[in-house]
């Protein structure tokens, strides 16, 4: 591997991050806004050219205007929100902490609750959330909002352990497809959705699992690992090279070669805890840290919005 060298905001750590242009793009982060205590859940709108994302502590979602730069609330209380994603019709999902469920909100500003309890019991906190190309929400589920009134309600796990799950979108059945998590996080299928990976934040990896033609999950190998086991990750993102783009709690955002090579970094002045492709050509990273709300236009481009499955 080269040695490190520092590029203004980014940091090369192999050839690649620089051949393959994941550092030609702006050469500072724009910071869009300041004032949340622990800022989370990115999401671009492109239909409003909007963004949303939850500000977790202060139980409320702000909206982001990219036409005006204006910041409003988009909702509060919002549950304690965490994570957000769009289905295929563009309906809001959100994994809100606070109430324990995953929820879809409607056309016309109702809620509906998709999951909320797994055989019977309550689920902990569901914290991030990816729509497959055939409707299904699949979601992590750590304790990381109940285990204090900071980011949710204290309250003992019903379920005992933290795991990912499955809600199917025509009878609403939750099934366990992940266990064996210390810390269940971000989530993100491959282009083909032949791959679901997942951050583990308490095990300080990411896993990558084989998806089979029924929805079953196999293998769940350790697909990167942090450096010197300092790194936790939070939510995960992919580039449309097959590039992993990771949130880490220390150390910027974090870029994966698809051997599971870390190649680069992009500096962020706080605690990073996710990420997401938007803006007109989906090139615009936004970054969400701590206080912050971060972007650059950036010369990669995230995975298309819409799920291109391959038939097998």
């Amino acid at each position: 591997m080269p040695k490190e060298a520092a590029d203004g905001m980014y940091e090369v750590l192999d050839e690649r991050f620089r051949t393959g242009r994941c550092c030609h793009g702006d050469q500072h982060l724009e910071r869009l806004h300041s004032d949340a205590r622990w800022a989370e859940g990115p999401l671009y709108l492109p239909a409003w050219r909007q963004l949303v994302w939850s500000d977790i502590p202060n139980d409320r979602m702000l909206r982001w205007d990219e036409a005006t730069g204006a910041v409003s609330t988009f909702r509060a209380p919002a549950g304690h929100s965490n994570g957000n994603t769009l289905d295929g019709q563009g309906r809001l999902i959100t994994c809100e902490q606070g109430d324990r469920r995953v929820t879809r909100t409607e056309p016309d500003g109702t809620v509906t609750v998709i999951a909320d309890r797994y055989q019977g019991r309550r689920l902990n906190s569901p914290n991030d959330a990816v729509v497959r190309s055939d409707g299904s929400v699949w979601f992590s589920d750590p304790d990381f909002g109940i285990t204090s009134d900071y980011e949710g309600h204290r309250a003992e796990s019903e379920i005992g352990a933290c795991n990912v799950y499955r809600a199917d979108p025509a009878t609403g059945e939750v099934r366990l497809v992940a266990d064996g998590f210390g810390g269940p996080n971000g989530l993100v299928f491959s282009l083909d959705e032949r791959r679901l990976f997942v951050s583990d934040t308490r095990a300080a990896h990411i896993r990558v699992f084989d998806v089979g033609a029924d929805g079953t999950l196999s293998d769940g190998d350790v697909f990167a690992a942090a450096r010197d086991g300092v790194a936790r990750f939070d939510n995960i993102r992919l580039d449309r090279d097959g590039r992993l783009w990771a949130a880490a709690l220390e150390g910027g955002v974090h870029c994966y070669a698809p051997d599971g090579t870390l190649i680069g970094r992009i500096r962020v002045p706080e605690p990073v805890s996710n990420i997401t492709f938007g803006g007109p050509k989906n090139n615009r990273l936004f970054i969400t840290a701590t206080t912050g709300l971060y972007s650059a236009v950036t010369s990669v481009t995230g995975l298309p919005r819409t799920p291109q499955v391959i038939e097998s």
